[in-house]
């Protein structure tokens, strides 16, 4: 699907799994049940999916999946598959190799969004993407290198730290214009710095929530993860982003939801809600 001057694409990275409890915070369980069902650990099936813009001469990656990198014990609690997915195959459907990445967008740092980054090389850790620019918010890269113990296990150095390395980074500040017609825009609540992705259309833009809204059951207000580093702030940013997609004529691109990539929202009786899938 078209937006603006790019065309925009779900890239698929495969499923994992992830105790409901962690996913859904507060809500009981006989409440998200209905909408969502866990397996005999508790845990739900979410998607590994990350997204593609191609147009005005760039290749841009919007985060990189989990990656191939995983322990045994990680890939065994999040019911990960052994043989890691092959990203240059997944790449050739659009006649494309990790060479001709041009950009890669990091919305922040845990494993299952920037594990991909890096890869195994004959017992070395290189980018994955070798001619790519790798874009993070500061404030997250600081926090990855030194994160709060509740947090620490989302992080693992392998992922990112070798680019710093290749000199492959750039630094960004805040929310800003990153390239003509695609922005970035910075939230809180969910970890230091995690940044959203708009790609701007004239009559429709595309809106990345990452982990902000990670899928549609995450729409209504009070649903948010337990792992939310700031829940308070979560609230209103989730709010005012919502309120924007529907003013803007945003679609909103879900990172983990398992069956919907892409959707629009609109005024409910109590509050925003799911409106319609959109299919890229």
């Amino acid at each position: 699907m078209r937006f603006g001057d790019y065309d925009c694409y779900p890239l698929d990275f495969g499923e994992f799994l992830v105790d409901g409890g962690i996913m859904f915070g507060i809500i009981p369980k006989i409440e998200w049940e209905q909408s969502v069902s866990a397996d005999e650990k508790n845990r739900i099936l979410l998607k590994s999916r990350s997204l593609l813009i191609q147009g005005n001469g760039k290749n841009i990656l919007v985060d990189t999946g989990y990656g191939s990198k995983l322990s045994d014990e990680i890939r065994d609690l999040h019911g990960v598959q052994s043989n890691p997915l092959d990203i240059n195959l997944l790449l050739s459907g659009f006649e494309l190799d990790c060479h001709q990445i041009t950009d890669v967008i990091l919305s922040h740092l845990h494993f299952e969004h920037a594990g991909g980054a890096t890869k195994t090389f004959s017992n070395k850790v290189e980018s994955t993407f070798p001619n790519a620019q790798y874009y993070v918010q500061n404030e997250q890269w600081e926090y990855a290198c030194n994160p709060h113990e509740r947090d620490k296990n989302n992080y693992i150095s392998d992922d990112f730290l070798p680019l710093n390395s290749s000199r492959q980074l750039q630094f960004l500040e805040g929310s800003v214009p990153l390239f003509d017609g695609i922005e970035v825009m910075v939230t809180y609540g969910h970890t230091p710095a995690q940044q959203h992705v708009l790609v701007k259309g004239d009559d429709q833009s595309l809106f990345f929530c990452a982990d902000m809204i990670p899928t549609t059951d995450h729409i209504p207000i009070a649903y948010q993860a337990s792992n939310d580093n700031r829940p308070l702030d979560h609230f209103p940013e989730k709010d005012y982003f919502l309120r924007k997609a529907i003013r803007e004529n945003w679609v909103l691109f879900f990172q983990h939801d398992p069956k919907i990539v892409a959707a629009t929202v609109k005024n409910g009786p109590k509050w925003v809600e799911f409106d319609r899938e959109v299919v890229l």
